[in-house]
Order: structure tokens, then sequence, then C-alpha cells
């Protein structure tokens, strides 16, 4: 039946209202069933009934005897004449017996419950219902996927693709942060959980679209949608465990707009994923800004539509798992991460960085250092008005807090790594829109906190977009970004911020001039502090064990 139904979708001499009742068919089918594969097989014990009963209706002037066998199970009735009538009983009926029905249920800290399953059903679902959506509502002649196109794909040479620069390095990494979030939330853990969104990825790169499959896209969509995906996975579930009592409808809500598998899976499947992923409670320092900034300069080389002057702007930032904390471990992937999401009016998205620890440990010096180094996960996207910078990268570093003072603390990240990323200018002349290549990168971040009034942020960024592994070897890219902030704390949460903020693009070609981009932008803000404020972690002054 299956087979019957993928065939009228995909074959072109159906109409659309075939194709449309067979797509209908086979959702229905994976909702309806989709509980079965979350149940599982339900573990029933009885306990040793007695043989048989024997019961005296007076109303009816008969004696009953109730025999009991296993399989089928009847209530015979002999009657005065020696007669006897039989019916079949009901579990529900069994007198003597005790059934205890197991439905599987999440736990995170024994693996119980967790689904290979269900998962692997979400991301063929999802990935179908989103390449019938691009088939109707984008693009036909891309999406109009069939069995040819899917042979060809699967025997066709890989390709770097020119789609444009916010589907490949944002929509691509979201698409695989989906993926990753139907299988974390399904409780497998990070690594199970990347190879479900690698899976994801190749699945649409051969039955998505009809056109090549596409190299950036299966390294920028796994990648980079497992280092946001966790992030997401990770406050959401925070959320969740935040409160002396159960979510309610607004924490739900909430959770699910962060990580959307999350949520569904919450949804659909009841309590057998309602277990809340364990923080362990980590040091955690949050931050919301709204305000405006103007554009304090620019140099728009090569650049058709100037800059607009003035925009407003949204911030959100959180570092979870801050070192320092007493007790608190480092043995999960994203035990410590940090991410920040910029929205404006000019170009919506600004930049989404987000950087977790893939492996590591914790260290100290002396009694007023604390810190962890190890292997660092991250995914970029940074798009100021006139040029823009993406990669997924893996990179070597530490993330430390030192107290100078007993009132003045100094936190810091300094990473440097590799990764694959793309850069390029916006309404440009005379050049494409970005191109790909092996990225080189480093990040220095550091933030003094004196004591609980005043907050200084000073935070450098640069990557260098090379031309290897890329279809235009011929050129590169230096892009850097600067970042420097004061926050005044006024009373309880609330504050104002000043932030500068300066990017630089440099690029070299030899069949185009060299293009040299800058801007820099002033903004000031409404801020609004988490439960820590400043999030500065405090520890015992001397003896702490940081094993």
């Amino acid at each position: 039946m299956l087979k019957k139904l993928f065939y009228c979708i995909f074959c072109k001499n159906r109409s659309l209202i075939e194709k449309s009742y067979a797509a209908l068919t086979i959702l229905l089918m994976i909702v309806f069933c989709a509980p079965a594969f979350a149940q599982g097989e339900p573990e029933i014990s009885f306990t040793s009934p007695p043989a048989s009963e024997v019961l005296f209706d007076n109303n009816k002037n008969v004696e009953q005897r109730r025999f009991y066998i296993p399989q089928p199970r009847y209530n015979l009735t002999e009657n005065r004449a020696g007669e006897t009538e039989g019916t079949m009983l009901r579990k529900s009926d069994h007198p003597a017996s005790t059934s205890a029905i197991k439905k599987p249920v999440l736990s995170w800290e024994t693996g119980t419950g967790k689904s290979y399953v269900i998962p692997a059903l979400e991301i063929i679902g999802f990935d179908f219902l989103l390449n019938r959506y691009d088939y109707y509502f984008i693009d036909k002649e891309v999406y109009g996927t069939s069995f040819s196109s899917i042979r060809d794909n699967l025997t066709n040479a890989w390709i770097i693709d020119t789609d444009p620069f916010a589907t490949n390095q944002f929509m691509h990494p979201y698409q695989g942060s989906i993926y990753y979030g139907f299988a974390r939330s399904a409780g497998l853990n990070f690594w199970q959980s990347l190879g479900y969104s690698i899976a994801g990825s190749f699945f649409w790169e051969i039955a998505g679209e009809t056109g090549p499959p596409s190299i950036n896209d299966q390294i920028t969509t796994p990648l980079g949608g497992s280092f946001l995906g966790e992030p997401l996975f990770r406050m959401a579930s925070l959320l969740l465990e935040g409160g002396n009592s159960a979510p309610g409808f607004w924490r739900e809500l909430g959770a699910a707009v962060l990580s959307p598998p999350t949520g569904f899976n919450r949804f659909i499947f009841g309590n057998r994923f309602d277990a809340v992923f364990p923080s362990r409670d980590p040091a955690i320092s949050t931050r919301f800004q709204l305000g405006a900034s103007v554009t304090a300069h620019v140099t728009d080389q090569g650049v058709t539509k100037p800059a607009d002057n003035n925009e407003g702007t949204a911030d959100f930032s959180i570092a979870y798992g801050l070192p320092g904390k007493p007790g608190y471990l480092y043995t999960r992937p994203f035990d410590y991460f940090s991410f920040q999401f910029t929205a404006s009016t000019v170009n919506v998205f600004e930049n989404i960085i987000t950087r977790g620890l893939l492996y590591g440990t914790k260290y100290a010096v002396g009694d007023s250092y604390r810190g962890i180094w190890g292997l660092y996960g991250s995914y970029d996207y940074i798009a100021p008005q006139i040029f823009r910078v993406s990669s997924a990268a893996l990179s070597l570093g530490t993330t430390a807090q030192w107290w100078l003072t007993p009132s003045v603390a100094l936190q810091g990240t300094a990473l440097a790594g590799v990764g694959y990323g793309a850069a390029g200018t916006i309404h440009g002349t005379g050049e494409r829109d970005y191109h790909y290549g092996a990225t080189p990168q480093g990040v220095l971040d550091l933030r003094l906190i004196l004591g609980n009034k005043v907050m200084l942020n000073l935070t450098g960024q640069e990557y260098y977009v090379s031309g290897v592994g890329s279809t235009e070897s011929r050129g590169s890219e230096n892009i850097a970004r600067g970042t420097a902030s004061l926050t005044v704390r006024l009373s309880g949460h609330h504050a104002v911020g000043i932030k500068y903020v300066v990017s630089q693009r440099d690029a070299h070609y030899p069949d185009i001039a060299d293009r040299h981009q800058n801007i820099g932008t002033v903004s000031i803000a409404y801020t609004y502090l988490g439960e820590t404020e400043f999030g500065a972690v405090e520890w015992p002054a001397a003896g702490a064990d940081v094993r």
C-alpha cells in the first residue's frame, strides 16, 4: 500500500488531487501509528488463579462453576439439567488476577524509554512535508522530486551549490536543528542526535530536491544544526525545569517556541517524553536588551544599496554552565555553552552566535581562578548591513573566571580553530554574493564585573575564509568584528547599556578590485538582567574542590 501511495505522490502523471490525497493518507498513517511506536509492547504479568470457583445465583436458582483457562478465557455456567453454557471472559472480569501494563517512560538518567524509531519516522515525515510545501508554494522544478531524480542523486557527483546565503547558512542549519531536536527530545544523547541530523541532511539532499546533492549543505546542516540545536534544547529544558511545579501552558509554549521538536514530542506522545532533561544546576547568566542604534561610520565599497543610518535592535544572550560552581561537572557535550541572538529592523537576523564545550574538563589556579578547557563546537551567523559571514567550526580553547578582588571578577573565553564558512558582500556589484572555503578563526571575549553595579564587555572575532574546499579557489576574505559595551545596573534586574560595534571585510580576488568595507554602529538599550544579575560565580575562598 505504501509503495502505491508514494508512487502516486511522485508520479508526474497524477493529478494534484490524487497527490494530495496520497500525501494526506501517509501523514495520517504516521500520526496514528506514532503513538503505538511510542508506547511499545506492554509487559503483562499475572498471578496464578485458582483452578475453579463455585458461585450460586439465588435469584435464578442456578449454580455456576467458573473455570479459568489462560487462552482463551471462558465463563462456564452449568445449570440444574447439567447443560453447560459458555461466554468469553474479558480481562477485567478476571477476579483473582492482577495485571501490570508498563508503558515505557523516558528516564534521562538511565536511558530507559528513549526511542530510536520515533525520531527516524519524524525526520522522514518532516522532510516529506517540507518537500511538498516547497513544491506547491516555492519552486515545482526544484522540488518536484521523483524516483528518477533520487536515482540520479545517488549516482551523480556532489557539488558546492549556489543557493542564497541565508538559505545555506541559516535555513539549512535551522533545518538541521529540527532533525537534531527530534532525536534529542526522544531521549538520545548529543552524539546520537548528531548522527540523526547527518542522516536527515543526507536524506534531504538525495530525495528533497531535484538538483545534485550539495557538499556544503551536508557539512553545514548537521554541524551547524547540532551546535545550534543543543543550546535551543537546553534552554527549552531549562524553562520547563524552572518553578516548583509541573510546567504549565506558558512554559510549555515557550519551550515549544525555543525547540519545536521538543514541544512536538511532548504534545504528541504525552507522558512518554514528559521527563525534563536535567540541567544539574549550572551557573547561568542571562541578559535581554531592547534599544536603538545609529550608524557612526560606513565604507560600503562595491555596494549598490547604502546602509541605513538608524535601526531598532533586540538582543538576548545566555551563558550556561559558567566555571566555578562547586560540584558542577562537565561530562556531557554543551554542559557549558554561550548563545547570543540579535535582531534588527534592517536585516531581521543580525547575528546568531553559539559555542559550547564538546569535550573537556575544569581546572583551578590558586583560590581565585576557575576555568574549563577543551574542544569547542561553534556556529556563527553575522550579517551587518553591507556584508556577512557564517561558519560551523571546531576550536580549542578555554573559558574562565578570575576574582581580581573580593568584588571584582574577570570572565573570559579564548578560542582558536577552523571551520567551513562562507562570506561575501550584500547588494554587491561585479562579484558573487558569497563564496565558501575552509575558515580558520578565533575569538576573545572578556567581561569585567565591578560588584553588582557595572559590567564592561570587550569581544573580538576574526574569520579568514580561504579558497580551500571551494569552487572559487582564486580568492579569500578576511572578516573582523569588535564589540565594546558598558552596562550599568539601575535597580534590581533593570539596567541601561551602551554599545559600539565595528565590522570590517577585506576581500581579494584576481579578477575584480579589492574590497575594503567597514561599518560601525552605536546603540543604547534598556537591559533586563537575569536572576544572577551580571553572572559572577562565587566559590569558597580556600580549599575549594575542583574535581
